[in-house]
C-alpha cells in the first residue's frame, strides 16, 4: 500500500488525497471528545461525511481496542 503525506485542514487533505487516489472508502478513527468539544472545535469526521464523494467508516474509539 502506498503512503502520502498531505499537510493543511484535516478534513480537506484527506477529501484531496482520496479524490487523487478515487478512493472507494476512507475509514477514520473517533477521538471521542464529546458533544461540547466537537461543537466547539468542529469534527473531521462529520466534515468527512459531509463532504466525501466515497462512503465513509467512522471507528469508535471503544472499537479500535
Amino acid at each position: 500500500m502506498d503512503q502520502e503525506s498531505v499537510r493543511g485542514q484535516t478534513a480537506d487533505a484527506l477529501i484531496a488525497a482520496a479524490d487523487r487516489r478515487s478512493a472507494e472508502l476512507l475509514v477514520i478513527g473517533s477521538r471521542g471528545r464529546g458533544a461540547l468539544r466537537t461543537a466547539l472545535l468542529g469534527s473531521v469526521s462529520m466534515a468527512l461525511m459531509a463532504r466525501a464523494d466515497c462512503p465513509v467508516v467512522v471507528v469508535s474509539k471503544e472499537a479500535q481496542a
